[in-house]
C-alpha cells in the first residue's frame, strides 16, 4: 500500500480523544485503529508487535548488521477534540492553483486567511469537506512511519541497526506517555513524528499544565434575589478578564506563553472554568501558575471562603533541558532532511508532543515533522509531498545511525 492509500485508510478510523471518560484509551476508535495498525505491523512484516490493554503498540525493525544505536519512531492514534473527527471525508485537489479551495458549499480554505498553503502550489494536496479536521496529526506521522518501516523491509540492502516503532493513544489530552513503558520501548533515542510543515525540527517545547477553577454560587428567585443570590457566571467571568487580555493564544508566537480558556460551563450556581496554561521558560510558567492561584484567592476575599475552588496538574515540562546533552540526536536529524533536499527549520513547539514526557522519562525524543498544516481545525490540509519527504527522512536517520 502507498503513503498516501494508506493515510487515507487511517482516516476513516474516528480516534478523538475525550479527557473526560476516565478511560484508557479514552475513547473506543483508538482501540479499534489500534488493533488494525497491529494486524498491519505484522502483514508488512515487521517483528515482536505487541498491543497492551492500555492501546499502546509497539513493534521491532530487525537489524541487518551490529554495531548501531537502537533508535525509535513514535506517533499518536488520537486526533484533537477541538474539531470533529468522524465521518472524515477526505479528497485531493491535484496540482493546487494558488487560489481559494472550496471544500464544500460555503465553507472555503481561503489563501488570504491561510497565506502559507501558497507555498504549495502545484502541488497534491489533502483536504476534508470543511466539517471534520483531517487527522493528519497524527495519522500522517503514522503512515510516514509505517511506510518507511516497509520500504526498508523491502530493501534489505540497506543496511541498518534495530528499530523500534511505538503508537499512543490520547497524546491530545496530554496523556499519550502515562503508560508507555520506556524500558520495554527499548531504544536510545527516538524521534516523535508529529510536527507540522515540512522541515520543523524541534526540541524545545512549552512547559504546560491544565486548571480547572469552580465557582460556586446561590440561586434563588430572581424576584426576591436582593442580598440572596450569589451569580457563579459572573464571578467566573470577573475572574476570567482579571488575567492579562494579551497573553492569550491569538495575541503570542515564538517563545511567549499565555492563559488558554478552553472551556466554560455554568448556570446561576455553578460555573466550571478550563485552562491550560503554557510558558517555554520554566520560571514564568511557575509564575502564571502563581497569578492564577492569587486570582482565586483575591475573589475567595470579596465573595467568601470557598466560592472559588481550583484544581491544577502540570502535564509536561520543556524537553530541551534533556535534548542538550545528547544534541548528535539533532545533527543526525538535520543530515538527514539534507540529505533528501530539505532545509531544517529548527524552532520551539508552541505546544507540546509524547516525546517531552518521555524524555524526562529517560528516552530523548525530539520532533520531526509530518507534513500537515492548520492542525485540530476544519481548515487542516496535507501536502503529499511533504508526507513522502518526511518518510524519506525516517529512511535516511535509520541508513546514518
Amino acid at each position: 500500500m502507498n503513503i498516501v492509500d494508506r493515510f487515507l485508510k487511517y482516516v476513516s478510523f474516528c480516534t478523538t480523544s475525550d479527557e473526560n471518560t476516565g478511560l484508557v484509551p479514552s475513547t473506543p476508535g483508538q482501540m479499534e485503529f489500534a488493533k488494525y495498525l497491529v494486524e498491519e505491523l505484522k502483514s508488512i512484516g515487521l517483528t515482536d508487535v505487541s498491543l497492551d490493554s492500555n492501546g499502546y503498540i509497539m513493534a521491532t525493525l530487525p537489524a541487518t548488521e551490529d554495531g548501531h544505536p537502537v533508535i525509535g519512531f513514535i506517533a499518536h492514534m488520537d486526533t484533537s477534540p477541538d474539531a470533529s473527527g468522524k465521518h472524515v471525508k477526505p479528497r485531493i485537489v491535484e496540482k493546487y492553483n494558488g487560489e481559494d479551495i472550496e471544500l464544500s458549499e460555503g465553507i472555503v480554505l481561503s489563501k488570504d486567511k491561510y497565506p502559507e498553503i501558497l507555498r504549495y502550489k502545484d502541488q497534491n494536496i489533502i483536504v476534508t469537506d470543511g466539517k471534520t479536521l483531517l487527522g493528519a496529526d497524527d495519522k500522517a506521522g503514522i503512515a510516514e512511519i509505517v511506510t518507511a518501516m516497509e520500504y526498508l523491509i523491502q530493501h534489505p540492502e540497506l543496511k541498518h541497526g534495530k528499530v523500534r516503532v511505538g503508537f499512543t493513544p490520547d497524546e491530545e489530552i496530554g496523556c499519550g506517555a502515562d503508560h508507555f513503558n520506556v524500558k520495554a520501548f527499548g531504544a536510545d533515542w527516538a524521534y516523535t513524528m508529529d510536527g507540522g510543515a515540512v522541515g520543523e525540527l524541534e526540541f524545545e517545547n512549552f512547559n504546560a499544565a491544565a486548571c480547572k477553577i469552580s465557582v460556586h454560587g446561590v440561586n434563588v428567585h430572581p424576584g426576591s434575589a436582593y442580598h440572596k443570590m450569589v451569580n457563579s457566571m459572573r464571578i467566573a467571568y470577573q475572574l476570567a478578564v482579571m488575567l492579562p487580555r494579551w497573553e492569550t493564544p491569538e495575541h503570542t508566537q515564538g517563545y511567549e506563553g499565555f492563559y488558554h480558556l478552553i472551556g466554560m460551563n455554568g448556570t446561576v450556581e455553578e460555573t466550571t472554568l478550563s485552562y491550560i496554561i503554557r510558558d517555554h521558560d520554566r520560571a514564568r510558567f511557575e509564575s502564571r501558575k502563581r497569578e492564577l492561584e492569587h486570582l482565586v484567592r483575591k475573589v475567595n476575599r470579596e465573595f467568601g471562603d470557598g466560592t472559588v475552588e481550583i484544581e491544577m496538574r502540570d502535564q509536561y515540562y520543556n524537553m530541551r533541558e534533556k535534548i542538550e546533552p545528547v544534541m548528535h540526536i539533532i545533527d543526525l536529524a538535520k543530515e538527514a532532511m539534507e540529505s533528501v533536499g530539505i532545509t531544517p527549520v529548527v524552532k520551539p513547539i508552541r505546544g507540546g508532543t509524547d516525546g517531552a514526557r518521555l524524555s524526562f522519562e529517560g528516552l530523548p525524543c525530539p520532533n520531526i515533522f509530518a507534513g500537515g498544516e492548520n492542525f485540530h481545525s476544519r481548515f487542516e490540509y496535507l501536502p503529499i509531498p511533504s508526507m513522502e519527504k518526511a518518510m524519506q527522512v525516517i529512511i535516511k536517520i535509520i541508513e546514518k545511525c
